[in-house]
């Protein structure tokens, strides 16, 4: 293996590092408005979960944005993106939670393998489409 492709996998090891603490941070603020809404207001985890999933989604790209890519695209492709691939993994958690929960899983268990799902998904989608190769002047802030 040449120095190059090491020197290229420790890269995206340390982008998946940064990836995993900038989730861990988002997750905490999801599942704290999850336990909120389900245990303090009564609501049914699956909204609870999609409520928490959408207002975690900003600190979520704002740190990514910053952190985790360290992006120079302007915000309105890059934001755009990632709001598109954000509102793809709210369907798969959503869907997750519901079927989770509907065949009897307690909540907090339905959210950690939705939790799971999405992670890749959009570790996957951010380094590829959101963040990742593309036109220069995606690339370029003007």
């Amino acid at each position: 293996m040449t120095r190059a492709a090491l020197r290229g996998g420790a890269r995206h090891l340390s982008r998946l590092g940064r990836y995993i603490v900038v989730g861990g941070i988002a997750t905490a603020i999801q599942y704290a408005i999850l336990i909120l809404l389900v245990r303090g207001l009564g609501m049914a985890p699956t909204p609870a979960s999609s409520i928490g999933f959408v207002l975690s989604a900003g600190v979520n790209y704002l740190l990514n944005y910053r952190f985790t890519f360290r992006s120079n695209r302007p915000h309105g492709p890059a934001a755009a993106k990632f709001a598109a691939l954000a509102g793809t993994g709210l369907l798969i958690n959503a869907a997750i939670m519901h079927v989770m929960t509907g065949a009897g899983a307690q909540y907090l268990i339905a959210q950690v393998c939705a939790t799971g799902a999405v992670l890749f998904f959009g570790f996957i989608g951010n380094t590829i489409w959101t963040f990742g190769a593309g036109p220069v002047g995606e690339r370029t802030k003007s």
